[in-house]
Protein backbone atom coordinates (compact mmCIF):
# COMPACT_ATOMS: atom_id res chain seq x y z
CA UNK A 1 0.00 0.00 0.00
CA UNK A 2 1.29 3.43 -0.91
CA UNK A 3 1.04 6.15 1.70
CA UNK A 4 0.66 9.84 0.95
CA UNK A 5 0.78 13.02 2.97
CA UNK A 6 -2.60 14.77 2.98
CA UNK A 7 -1.65 17.98 4.74
CA UNK A 8 1.33 19.55 6.46
CA UNK A 9 2.52 22.75 8.07
CA UNK A 10 5.49 24.19 9.90
CA UNK A 11 5.27 23.95 13.70
CA UNK A 12 8.51 25.34 15.18
CA UNK A 13 12.28 25.02 14.89
CA UNK A 14 12.72 22.05 12.52
CA UNK A 15 9.40 20.38 13.26
CA UNK A 16 6.59 19.80 10.79
CA UNK A 17 3.05 18.52 11.47
CA UNK A 18 1.81 16.04 8.87
CA UNK A 19 -1.32 14.02 8.28
CA UNK A 20 -1.45 10.95 6.10
CA UNK A 21 -4.20 9.58 3.91
CA UNK A 22 -4.78 6.69 6.34
CA UNK A 23 -5.72 9.09 9.18
CA UNK A 24 -2.41 9.05 11.05
CA UNK A 25 -1.13 12.50 12.05
CA UNK A 26 1.63 13.91 14.19
CA UNK A 27 4.87 15.84 14.20
CA UNK A 28 8.34 15.14 12.89
CA UNK A 29 11.54 16.90 13.89
CA UNK A 30 13.71 16.79 10.78
CA UNK A 31 16.78 18.60 12.14
CA UNK A 32 18.99 15.47 12.20
CA UNK A 33 18.04 14.59 8.61
CA UNK A 34 19.05 17.86 6.93
CA UNK A 35 22.26 16.55 5.42
CA UNK A 36 23.45 16.57 1.85
CA UNK A 37 23.51 19.27 -0.78
CA UNK A 38 19.74 19.58 -1.30
CA UNK A 39 18.95 19.65 2.44
CA UNK A 40 21.80 21.87 3.74
CA UNK A 41 19.95 25.14 2.92
CA UNK A 42 17.11 23.91 5.17
CA UNK A 43 19.43 24.07 8.18
CA UNK A 44 18.52 27.77 8.23
CA UNK A 45 15.16 27.84 10.02
CA UNK A 46 14.04 30.78 7.86
CA UNK A 47 14.39 28.54 4.81
CA UNK A 48 12.98 25.48 6.61
CA UNK A 49 9.79 27.44 7.41
CA UNK A 50 9.01 27.51 3.67
CA UNK A 51 7.88 23.87 3.85
CA UNK A 52 4.63 23.13 2.04
CA UNK A 53 2.42 20.18 1.18
CA UNK A 54 2.47 19.33 -2.52
CA UNK A 55 -0.65 17.43 -3.58
CA UNK A 56 1.00 16.45 -6.87
CA UNK A 57 3.80 14.51 -5.17
CA UNK A 58 1.85 13.60 -2.02
CA UNK A 59 4.55 14.76 0.36
CA UNK A 60 6.21 17.82 1.90
CA UNK A 61 8.51 19.97 -0.22
CA UNK A 62 10.53 23.18 -0.18
CA UNK A 63 11.00 25.76 -2.95
CA UNK A 64 14.60 24.57 -3.56
CA UNK A 65 13.29 21.13 -4.63
CA UNK A 66 14.00 19.26 -1.39
CA UNK A 67 11.41 16.74 -0.25
CA UNK A 68 11.06 13.67 1.95
CA UNK A 69 9.38 10.43 0.93
CA UNK A 70 6.07 9.86 2.73
CA UNK A 71 7.32 6.48 3.96
CA UNK A 72 10.33 8.15 5.58
CA UNK A 73 8.10 10.72 7.27
CA UNK A 74 5.72 8.02 8.53
CA UNK A 75 8.62 6.06 10.01
CA UNK A 76 9.75 9.07 12.07
CA UNK A 77 6.41 10.57 13.10
CA UNK A 78 5.56 11.29 16.71
CA UNK A 79 1.87 10.46 16.89
CA UNK A 80 -0.68 12.96 18.13
CA UNK A 81 -2.07 11.86 21.47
Amino acid sequence: MFIHVQDAHYVKNFTVWVSFDDGIEGTINLKDFLKGQIFEPLQDVKVFKEVFYDPTTGTICWPNGADFAPEFLRKHIVLKE
